[in-house]
């Protein structure tokens, strides 16, 4: 079945210059991403049993915006290594049956490129249209945008040279391309046939919904009230012709190539607009989910609306952490870790594990003398730690960002034999996961359950799948139905196999449970 794949795989997303330095030089690379791909899937339950891997920007760039002010989209910056790195990369992850995407940017370049370079010599230069240019008004900006970083300001720098503002949502640095440009999305096409043509499985692309900006360049309005007007730089109706261009593009690939979009529209109406009619995003982080405070009732409520407004052709996808947003761990505690995982992996949709989260990694405080990051995404962005050695194993040398306090303790090594560890449940849900049709790729019902319990049904070929999460502290009864049943997975392992009764299924304190009907 087309679609297959990436509708029934688990994806683990790997910040390059935090997951494994080969060389010692404090930063992560592709030949330590290799080097560790067992952790990920060897084939067998002793690893995470990983699908699919998006990489975030390992490409040629300054790194203003640590990768997202891409200089070359066609080459690997030398910190993380070379073109030849990144195919073994590729090639060992297939032989393992992992899938690769890698990080399309294609809202802006670093003001670095080759492109902006020429673009800023001259008013007249062929490559001015890459980018937004327009004229200062009443002496400052073109108009009221803002950039993304607050340290930032406006959303306009002005070129001293040729006496114009241009376009930046994010830093100076960091200039927007012109997506009214017809030679930019032509450009924009052959960037993403070269990483095609190498053999990745698709792109994450970056900013999707913040592509074109109204033409005229108005003013957003201060305030919004009364009939909500939508920003003028934001989530424009033209964005969606380049969806279905680049959709195009993939499906003109043999592979089911496939792409998820960071799609940063809070109104989940307008968000499932982009699958389109089975001709646009195959996958778009519904980013409401993980904003929710830790409650059955906020999670259940999302899920349900999202259940309803998604086309029937489309899949959803759920993810609790990335490299923009505080861990998981850090916003909700420790010991819910476990419940967090078994949603995350049970609910019906494509699941996205941020590196660490499998380990219990925390948020890490950053001295003011260490920190890098002009937005603070440095404390969600440590070194992976992987053992008991001075540096957990990331790097023989000085590691670019402090590991956590306790990293001596929370570690992949200290966690890998422990059947109650976080690691443990985290491969204990993969490979169940793997064997079940019904939490693949089955349909999803909610079941009615006490305050604090979320619990829902999946079904699919026969099988049908029971999930039932205590989000509370004290010990909850919940009916899941009629009949007997066993425990398939609890969080806590020495319930594994448990016989029970489905009229009256006791759940302990901060526990999720699978439960088979037999």
């Amino acid at each position: 079945m087309r679609g297959s794949w990436w509708r029934e795989g688990v994806f683990y997303q790997i910040y390059p210059r935090s997951f494994q330095d080969s060389n010692g030089d404090g930063v992560g690379d592709l030949a330590g991403i290799t080097a560790r791909l067992d952790h990920l899937n060897d084939g067998t339950p002793k690893s995470l049993g990983i699908d699919a891997v998006w990489l975030s920007p390992f490409y040629r760039s300054p790194m203003a915006d640590f990768g997202y002010d891409v200089s070359d989209y066609r080459d690997v910056d030398p910190a993380f290594g070379n073109l030849a790195e990144f195919d073994r990369l590729l090639a060992e992850a297939h032989r393992r049956g992992i899938r690769i995407i890698v990080d399309l940017v294609p809202g802006h370049t670093s003001d670095q490129h080759p492109w902006f370079l020429a673009a800023r010599s001259s008013r007249t230069d062929p490559k001015r249209d890459f980018y937004v240019w327009a004229d200062p008004r009443r002496g400052g900006p073109p108009n009221n945008w803002r950039a993304v970083f607050k340290r930032v300001g406006s959303a306009w720098t002005l070129d001293e040279k040729t006496g114009q503002y241009y376009l930046h949502h994010f830093l100076p640095q960091q200039p927007d391309l012109n997506w009214r440009s017809d030679k930019v999305r032509g450009a924009i096409d052959e960037v993403m046939r070269f990483w095609l043509d190498r053999g990745v499985d698709g792109f994450r692309i970056d900013v999707a919904s913040g592509l074109i900006r109204d033409e005229r360049l108005r003013d957003n309005a201060r305030f919004r009230i009364l009939g909500r007007p939508r920003p003028r730089n934001w989530d424009l109706d033209e964005v969606h012709e380049i969806h279905r261009r680049w959709r195009k593009v993939l499906d003109s690939y043999e592979g089911d190539r496939m792409a998820v979009g960071e799609i940063g529209v809070r109104n989940l109406r307008r968000h499932v607009r982009y699958y389109g009619d089975d001709d646009e995003l195959q996958l778009s982080f519904n980013f409401h989910f993980l904003e929710q405070p830790w409650t059955a009732e906020r999670f259940r409520a999302v899920v349900e609306e999202w259940e309803r407004l998604l086309p029937g052709h489309s899949w959803p996808d759920y993810t609790l952490s990335n490299h923009d947003r505080s861990r998981a761990v850090s916003r909700y505690g420790l010991e819910r870790a476990g419940v967090a995982a078994v949603m995350l992996l049970t609910l019906r949709g494509t699941p996205f594990i941020y590196y660490g989260e499998e380990i219990g990694m925390t948020d890490v405080p950053i001295p003011p003398k260490l920190i890098v990051d002009i937005d603070g995404r440095d404390p969600e962005r440590t070194p992976m730690q992987w053992d008991t050695s001075p540096n957990a194993g990331f790097t023989t040398g000085d590691p670019w960002l402090p590991l956590a306090a306790d990293h001596a303790k929370r570690n992949v090594a200290a966690q890998h034999d422990d059947p109650a560890s976080l690691l443990s449940l985290y491969r204990r849900l993969n490979w169940l996961r793997k064997s079940s049709p019904a939490l693949r790729r089955g349909s999803y019902r909610t079941i009615p359950a006490p305050v604090g319990v979320f619990a829902f049904a999946r079904e699919a070929d026969g099988e049908r799948v029971l999930v039932a999460l205590n989000f509370t502290k004290s010990p909850q009864l919940v009916s899941l139905g009629s009949g007997d049943a066993k425990v398939a997975l609890s969080t806590d392992h020495t319930r594994d196999a448990e016989p029970l009764a489905l009229e009256r299924v006791e759940l302990r304190s901060d526990e999720g449970i699978v439960v088979a009907p037999t």
